[in-house]
């Protein structure tokens, strides 16, 4: 008897890729690595499950409820990493006799949250992250701000802004409230204020974290500070006046702001937003939303900040780190609706057509010939007509398609189908590299 046949079906929450978005991704990820090796940042990686002790209780209760949480074979009490910096600030602790500091790690891999999905939202995504740890400098801060500028800059975005702001100054704020030891309730509820709004965060203010209506008001008055940074920051200084707290937060995004225009950050790419404080429970002290101006509805695609505690739970010696991350899988969905992503399905732009049978082993010399040149090749396995292949060709988007027959064979030439402009020309197989490379050179 037949057995039934499986349906095809990803998980919600998941995602396959296809060439095409696969080899977006994979070029994004290329781009990131190059921008942080070049501010010195080095490659580690860490397991995706962790012990649950070392993960829980670290986001808040969010990423609690989204832990894909089980007991392993082993009956250990397991979970999938809902983020890559927790895992690194154990990593940290646990080789810090080998790695040193200060120490400037990079790391791309995937991560999980069961979470509810939406447009470039889902449970399994890609995170690319930096981060420095074993200093509490605020040259690291500032220099967290320079790569995310230079990393988005790289990916080939010209309209984004950086929000940035200090869980220092919102904790200053607290504290004159009265709200200190409800920081972390005022500080969830803040984060939602671009998705619910001033009323609804003022409704949760009061019902869940127990504020008064007037405390609710001056903290929602203190979020909807505008201006540009120096005007904010002037503001602040009075509103802040006495708290040392809030005083040094101010004096961090003063210098932050100083060096980034310094170092020649356009100043419409920077914005003092004192209105984020990001959910994760961890953060202490600079935090970093990036937008793209053209989509802000999709979401802060590149966000982090600095975390001074979070490593303590792990190791006596003090740990401070800072970092962001750039959340791979929104980026996509939005450079797909802007229409950046190409649409051919392979990294090779050239097509070897197998038009004699008899001539495989010509083909394939021709092919590795082109790669050891540096221009990525496929040869067709089969002796199709030349139509076929040709349709195929089109189809996965090859740029140039080289074809040989008897003729050909015999007067040492291949022809050379250039599949974008529709011309055709015979070249010299001496020739044909230099020929090939000219037709692919960008315009």
């Amino acid at each position: 008897m037949t057995k039934p046949l499986i349906t095809p079906a990803t998980l919600k929450g998941f995602r396959d890729y296809l060439p095409a978005p696969a080899m977006a991704r994979e070029a994004i990820m290329e781009v990131a690595r190059r921008v942080y090796r070049s501010y010195g940042f080095s490659p580690i990686d860490t397991p995706a499950l962790e012990y649950t002790e070392v993960l829980l209780g670290k986001g808040g209760e969010e990423s609690d409820k989204q832990l894909f949480r089980f007991t392993d074979n082993g009956g250990r009490d397991v979970a999938m990493r809902f983020d890559l910096t927790v895992p690194f600030a154990r990593f940290a602790a646990q080789h810090l006799n080998d790695i040193g500091v200060p120490f400037k790690r990079y790391h791309l891999a995937p991560v999980w949250r069961g979470e509810n999905t939406q447009r470039g939202r889902y449970r399994e995504f890609m995170q690319c992250d930096f981060d420095t740890i074993g200093t509490d400098s605020n040259a690291a801060d500032i220099e967290t701000l320079l790569v995310i500028h230079d990393l988005l800059s790289a990916i080939g975005f010209e309209r984004f802004r950086i929000r940035i702001n200090n869980r220092l100054v919102l904790n200053g704020l607290l504290e004159k409230l009265g709200l200190g030891d409800r920081a972390s309730g005022v500080l969830r509820a803040l984060d939602k204020l671009h998705k619910i709004g001033r009323d609804g965060v003022t409704a949760e203010l009061c019902e869940k974290v127990q504020t008064t209506t007037d405390q609710a008001a001056r903290v929602l008055d203190f979020a909807h500070l505008t201006g540009t940074p120096s005007e904010i920051l002037s503001r602040l200084d009075g509103m802040l006046q006495g708290n040392a707290t809030g005083e040094l937060g101010v004096a961090r995004l003063r210098e932050l702001f100083s060096v980034a225009s310094h170092a020649g950050i356009p100043p419409e790419r920077v914005d003092l937003d004192v209105s984020i404080a990001r959910g994760l429970d961890y953060y202490t002290g600079t935090i970093y939303e990036t937008f793209l101006t053209d989509d802000p509805k999709i979401g802060s695609i590149c966000s982090g900040g600095r975390y001074d505690n979070l490593a303590g739970l792990f190791t006596s010696q003090k740990l401070p780190g800072v970092g962001a991350s750039l959340g791979l899988d929104r980026l996509l969905a939005a450079m797909e609706s802007f229409g950046m992503i190409g649409q051919a399905s392979t990294p090779a732009p050239v097509l070897v057509v197998s038009f004699d049978a008899t001539r495989v082993a010509e083909y394939a010399r021709l092919g590795r010939m082109l790669r050891q040149a540096g221009i990525n090749t496929e040869v067709f396995p089969d002796s199709r007509a030349v139509g076929k292949q040709l349709k195929y060709a089109d189809k996965k988007g090859f740029r140039i398609a080289v074809i040989a027959g008897e003729d050909e064979f015999a007067a040492g030439v291949w022809q050379v189908k250039d599949l974008k402009a529709g011309t055709q020309s015979r070249v010299a197989e001496a020739d044909l590299p230099s020929h090939l490379n000219d037709i692919l050179k960008p315009a």
